[in-house]
C-alpha cells in the first residue's frame, strides 16, 4: 500500500559513506513527521519510505542526485565586502545566514576573504554527498 500523500512519523539516522553521522531523529528523541512525496523531504527519503508499513525498518543508501544534488559552482560567489555588513567580521570556515529575498535566511559557507572580497558558497552542506539512511516507520497518521 502506497503511503504517497499520507503523513507519516519516522525516526531514522543518517550517515555519510564514511560512517559520520550527519542527523538522527532518534537523538532527539523525536519522530519526524512529513507528508509523503509533498516535497517536504529529499527524493530519495521519500521513495524510501513510499511502501514501508508501520513497525518496519529499512537501510537506504541515496545517491547525491536524489539527495540535496550535486554541488553547483555557480552556487559560489565573490562578494564585495563593503556590500555586506560587518563583512570584516565575517568568520572564515563558518556558515553564517543572509537574508533571501522574502526574508527567509539563506546559510552560506565563509569559504575565504581576500582584497576586499569574500568567497561565499551557498551549496546546501551535504550537496555532492551520497547520504545512507536507517528509518523506521513508526506511525501512518493519515
Amino acid at each position: 500500500m502506497s503511503n504517497k500523500g499520507k503523513r507519516l512519523k519516522v525516526h531514522y539516522v543518517g550517515t555519510l559513506d564514511d560512517g559520520t553521522k550527519f542527523d538522527s531523529s532518534l537523538d532527539r528523541g523525536e519522530p519526524i513527521e512529513f507528508v509523503c512525496a509533498a516535497g517536504q523531504m529529499i527524493p530519495g527519503f521519500d521513495a524510501a519510505v513510499e511502501e514501508m508499513a508501520p513497525g518496519e525498518t529499512k537501510k537506504v543508501h541515496i545517491p547525491a542526485a536524489e539527495a540535496y544534488g550535486e554541488r553547483r559552482p555557480e552556487l559560489q560567489q565573490r562578494i564585495p565586502l563593503t556590500q555586506i555588513p560587518n563583512g570584516d567580521s565575517l568568520p572564515v570556515g563558518e556558515r553564517v545566514y543572509l537574508s533571501g529575498p522574502g526574508g527567509q535566511p539563506i546559510p552560506v559557507l565563509v569559504v575565504e576573504k581576500a582584497d576586499g572580497y569574500v568567497l561565499m558558497d551557498m551549496n546546501h552542506e551535504l550537496a555532492g554527498q551520497a547520504l545512507n539512511f536507517e528509518i523506521t516507520l513508526v506511525e501512518v497518521v493519515a
